[in-house]
């Protein structure tokens, strides 16, 4: 029989070759060709010159840094609001639902039974000049015409991501939650706390590390967003991602849609490692 380490690499193999062939080779492929001169689709036969022209170009053209900052701003915004909306959903799970938390988390993640574009297509059905949110403010006389904003700008595709990654938000928040000793909570009740003062002083910081990890799982995949941003945006609502996508497909400028995605990434990592040098997750979950 295998003992303990001839199972680990046994049981670790799979996934950490699934990993290097659909993760790590073409992230380095993406490196690659960020590097390499001149522009256009890559080809086998074609000539690899190493440049950093491309990095030049993006860091020389402002339009494309503003867009990118303003994708962070966009993400941070979405990911905080995804987080202080799931906070409560999970507390409630965690503390009020009892024995229906089972149920109540199971049809918290119903949706995501739902392909991810047909939820984009139906806030995009609601959001429209025709679509529920515009009829229920014109039924109720609040508005004479349709909004334009509620669709194709940057408030839509908020509203549409903070939508979509709520449910899946609450996770994190509700797995800490589930690991906070009720004998604090019993012991600040004790010494005269009332139910706000151990909700701020006792629920908030053990549950801290799961609002963190909630924080960053929203906030890293929306910076480089181009789904909800291309179906709901509009070109007020556009993102970095599309900006990528475009050199990818419609320019066929691999080169410099690949130091675009390099430098996205970097910037999204070194944002995540200064929070937590910032945030010290070991001291706010003591």
């Amino acid at each position: 029989m295998l003992g303990r380490r001839g199972t680990l690499p046994f049981l670790a193999g799979p996934p950490a070759l699934w990993l290097a062939l659909f993760f790590v080779v073409p992230l380095l492929l993406i490196a690659a060709f960020s590097l390499r001169a001149g522009s256009g689709a890559v080809g086998p036969a074609g000539a690899w010159v190493p440049s950093i022209e491309h990095y030049q170009q993006v860091f020389g053209t402002p339009a494309f840094l503003r867009l990118l900052g303003l994708s962070v701003a966009t993400a941070v915004g979405i990911a905080t609001l995804a987080t202080l909306l799931a906070y409560p959903v999970a507390y409630y799970l965690t503390f009020r639902a009892g024995t229906r938390a089972t149920l109540y988390l199971t049809l918290l993640l119903i949706p995501f039974a739902v392909s991810y574009l047909l939820r984009v297509m139906a806030w995009k059905l609601m959001l429209g000049p025709d679509g529920g949110i515009n009829s229920l403010l014109q039924g109720l006389g609040l508005t004479s015409e349709p909004l334009g904003l509620l669709l194709y700008s940057r408030p839509a595709v908020i509203v549409t991501l903070v939508y979509v990654w709520v449910p899946f938000a609450a996770l994190p928040i509700y797995a800490a939650m589930q690991r906070i000793d009720r004998s604090h909570l019993e012991a600040a009740a004790d010494l005269g706390a009332g139910p706000w003062a151990r909700f701020w002083r006792v629920t908030v910081p053990l549950s801290l590390p799961g609002a963190l990890a909630t924080f960053f799982m929203v906030f890293i995949p929306t910076v480089g967003e181009y789904v909800t941003p291309a179906l709901v945006g509009g070109t007020d609502g556009i993102m970095y991602g599309n900006i990528i996508l475009g050199f990818f497909t419609r320019s066929a400028n691999w080169p410099l849609g690949s130091a675009m995605a390099m430098i996205m990434l970097v910037l999204t990592l070194l944002l995540v490692v200064v929070a937590l040098r910032i945030v010290d997750l070991r001291r706010v979950s003591l």
